[in-house]
């Protein structure tokens, strides 16, 4: 079936809808009149995916008036993220805050010279078979650390994070959701952060170097009940294809958009907007890390849009992944390695998702094996027609033949919608802005 055919079919099919913010409204158990909701003070519905388990994820919904913040620059967001302990707060993000407002200057030491360091490890005066070591790798490093000062947060427990209206978030920070519980991030349009220094590796891509960076804009680091809903997160003004190249390779200033890793547990990642990146979403970031992440790493995904990601929607490791009511869009001459990642010990169970994949796009590569990990793969829609992705997958790529059968079915899941009507509700109500 024709592509655009089939995304303005389910368009039709949900014209009838009274719009987002009944949706919504249904999604967060909130009975609260759309025009006087107050997003700080709404929780996560019952049964609403892994963060719904045992007391739920309210965040900083019982905050007190003196633990309510609005805030308009990064110095202030920082502020109230460093008050008050792990009393309950509110942050009201207004307008989009920027982390790097003075630029990738300001963080440089003193002698760093990227011309200097260009020259002094270029391949062919360094070689490939050496790690780079010396003054300006020294001054890069001490740079580097400069920025990642400036630009990572700490987000406490207790803590709900929510955009003002439309056109409200964060450029170029990094929020560290590191072993806490009960947060909350609603509302935000977020702008991954760019590494102003990339580290050139010279051993790395079979010794042919490749340039490695740091920062993923949201990482969920050993924490618990965490909800990340209504938000767009994409490279917004640097995407990749703006990347120069230097020494013969991109200078990758991107890493991932949202990480969730090292035994975090009870997350749910509703009505997203991820756009226009690489590494999209890690779930478990190392094969090594089964004595933490064993029996961890609940993750429920639904309701998300994806378009122009190359890989990582998600990649699993551990976890017991449910994602469902998802529109994967795969556009025509875009870059494109794979929608789920299937790793060590992972059980993913996917259902009831929609793709839209452009002319000649390989179904089979909605799927890829890293590891012998059997998966779930039921009443997934691709261009309009019911699909089965795991058969597909194993009849295009024989030499990564995947098992079906996740061995769990969730339970706490809201309403599912049909996978026909998923692009239409979806692309309509999915990311920042969509909430009012």
């Amino acid at each position: 079936m024709n592509t655009q055919m089939w995304h303005g079919h389910a368009m039709r099919r949900v014209a009838v809808l009274a719009g987002c913010a009944a949706l919504v409204l249904a999604v967060t158990g909130t009975g609260a009149h759309a025009g006087a909701r107050d997003l700080g003070r709404e929780v996560l519905a019952a049964n609403d995916g892994w963060a719904s388990e045992g007391a739920g994820t309210t965040g900083g919904s019982a905050a007190d008036a003196e633990h309510v913040y609005t805030v308009t620059t990064w110095a202030e967001f920082k502020r109230a993220l460093a008050d008050g302990g792990d009393a309950p707060r509110i942050i009201k993000v207004k307008g989009m805050i920027d982390a790097v407002s003075e630029g990738c200057d300001a963080f440089a030491v003193d002698g760093y010279d990227f011309q200097q360091y260009l020259a002094d490890y270029d391949p062919a005066v360094w070689g490939n078979d050496t790690p780079v070591s010396g003054a300006q790798e020294d001054l890069r490093a001490a740079s580097a650390d400069n920025q990642d000062k400036a630009i990572k947060v700490s987000v406490p427990a207790n803590t709900t994070i929510v955009g003002v209206g439309k056109n409200s978030g964060i450029l170029g920070g990094s929020l560290q959701i590191k072993g806490v519980d009960n947060v909350i991030l609603r509302n935000l349009t977020i702008e991954a952060p760019i590494d102003c220094f990339p580290q050139w590796d010279p051993t790395d891509d079979n010794k042919t170097g490749a340039w490695n960076s740091e920062y993923d804009a949201v990482v969920v680091y050993g924490s618990t009940h965490v909800w990340v809903d209504h938000n767009t997160l994409t490279d917004g003004r640097h995407p990749d294809s703006s990347l120069p190249s230097y020494l013969g390779k991109i200078y990758q200033q991107h890493d991932g958009l949202l990480d969730i890793v090292r035994a975090a547990n009870y997350v749910t990642v509703s009505w997203n907007s991820f756009e226009d990146h690489d590494k999209t979403m890690l779930i478990g970031n190392s094969d090594s890390a089964g004595a933490t992440d064993s029996g961890k790493l609940k993750v429920t995904l639904h309701h998300n849009r994806y378009e122009g990601i190359v890989e990582r929607a998600p990649r699993v490791r551990f976890g017991q992944v449910d994602s469902y009511n998802n529109h994967f869009v795969v556009t025509k001459d875009q870059k494109f390695g794979y929608v789920f990642g299937i790793g060590i010990s992972s059980q993913l169970y996917a259902t009831h998702n929609a793709f839209t994949l452009a002319p000649g796009v390989s179904v089979g590569q909605t799927l890829k094996k890293w590891k012998e990990s059997p998966l779930t793969a039921e009443n997934n829609y691709v261009n309009g027609k019911l699909t089965d992705l795991i058969a597909v997958h194993n009849a295009e790529i024989p030499e990564e033949t995947l098992q079906s059968g996740a061995g769990w079915t969730p339970t706490l899941r809201t309403k599912v919608d049909r996978p026909l009507a998923v692009p239409g509700i979806v692309d309509h109500c999915a990311g920042a802005g969509r909430l009012r």
